[in-house]
């Protein structure tokens, strides 16, 4: 069985990477940080976060794009309050690039952290 291994910085290679059931994936630089959060947060937390990260996705997927201020203000606040809002932007990135808030839960349940320094995580699927 051949291992395989994505090194990614950008929303869109992570949700490739995470719906391709890559087995190790390294994210770098800036989105490392918002991964790891999106990962560290609690379950109760993360069913809030993603009923908003879910809203926005349908507000936005609903016009065409044209919703993206009112529904990152408006619907996203509660997972901008809980993951801040680099993170939050981020997941609602991976959500979009993914075509839905699946790949953000398969990120969270299928993957476990490795390692995570220096702008580096290090993700090994289970």
């Amino acid at each position: 069985m051949s291992k395989s291994t994505v090194t990614t910085s950008d929303e869109k290679e992570l949700a490739r990477a995470v719906k391709n059931k890559v087995d190790l994936i390294i994210v770098e630089f800036d989105l490392a940080k918002k991964v790891f959060r999106i990962k560290a947060t609690g379950k109760v937390a993360w069913a809030i976060a993603i009923g908003a990260i879910i809203a926005v996705i349908a507000m936005i997927v609903g016009t065409s794009g044209l919703a993206i201020p009112l529904a990152t203000t408006t619907f996203g606040m509660p997972a901008v309050g809980i993951l801040g809002w680099p993170a939050a932007v981020a997941a609602v990135k991976i959500a979009l690039a993914g075509r839905g808030s699946r790949t953000l839960n398969k990120l969270r349940r299928e993957y476990e952290v490795v390692e995570y320094k220096d702008n580096r995580l290090v993700l090994r699927r289970k």
